[in-house]
């Protein structure tokens, strides 16, 4: 079975408008929760993503710091934009 991440709600956590980079903290349907970082110039490219380590990881099932949410990049930054995720955190 392979992991499909599925956004469920996206906070802003910090920002910087002037130079365009935005952190955002990202929960997921199955608990796990990730910290994101975007630059916003030329258009919204995800720079960074890990997982926080508030649950184990849903992959490799590691309590501690792995890359895995690397993986899924192309997965988390197609809901982010595609659902209007961004929109909806900069806005609140």
């Amino acid at each position: 079975m392979s992991y499909r991440p599925k956004i469920t709600n996206v906070t802003k956590a910090s920002s910087n408008d002037k130079e365009g980079l935005y952190e955002f903290i990202i929960k997921t349907a199955d608990g796990t929760q990730c910290r994101a970082f975007y630059s916003r110039f030329p258009e919204w490219k995800m720079t960074n993503i890990s997982r926080l380590l508030k649950t184990p990881c849903p992959v490799c099932r590691k309590d501690f710091i792995c890359k895995c949410m690397e993986a899924f990049t192309a997965d988390f930054e197609g809901q982010m934009i595609g659902d209007e995720w961004i929109d909806k955190a900069i806005a609140e």
